[in-house]
């Protein structure tokens, strides 16, 4: 999958951060924290059934559903003081939202890395993501086995 090939909601995301200046593109990421969808009731009243993703620096819990349309859901829960991460589990719950799971399973590993923050937050920031996006990617795939 090339650039372009991007699922629509990921690729404006990613031109959306790219249009911006680098400091803007850190306040484009809080607007994203504060978007981090809730969690439904039945994650919300049942932590338990959340994946911890331990390589976030943050405690970061998520959740991926394909539900009976073949829709995929990412929901993830993250401190509100910890808004770097919250923003990064956002973009990814919002850019996922809806994809069958081969399209989710196709978008590009290093998409974390495409959306010009690697200078504007740490490495381990952005590999935060990028665990998150594998998990969701390992989820699928043992869901489909």
């Amino acid at each position: 999958m090339t650039a372009t090939e991007l699922p629509a909601k990921l690729a404006e995301i990613r031109d959306d951060f790219l249009e911006l200046e680098e400091s803007d593109r850190l306040l484009l990421l809080l607007e994203f924290a504060d978007e981090l969808p809730a969690l439904p009731p039945r994650y919300a009243e049942h932590p338990d059934l959340l994946e911890r993703v331990v390589e976030c620096q943050s405690p970061v819990f998520m959740f991926v559903e394909v539900d009976h349309e073949s829709a995929v859901h990412l929901y993830a829960t993250a401190p509100r003081e910890s808004p770097t991460t919250r923003g990064f589990a956002s973009i990814l719950a919002q850019g996922l939202d809806g994809l069958s799971a081969q399209e989710v399973l196709d978008v590009p590993d290093d998409y974390p890395n495409t959306i010009g923050l690697t200078t504007a937050v740490s490495p381990l920031r952005i590999r935060g993501m990028t665990a998150m996006l594998a998990r969701t990617k390992r989820r699928l795939r043992e869901g489909a086995a």
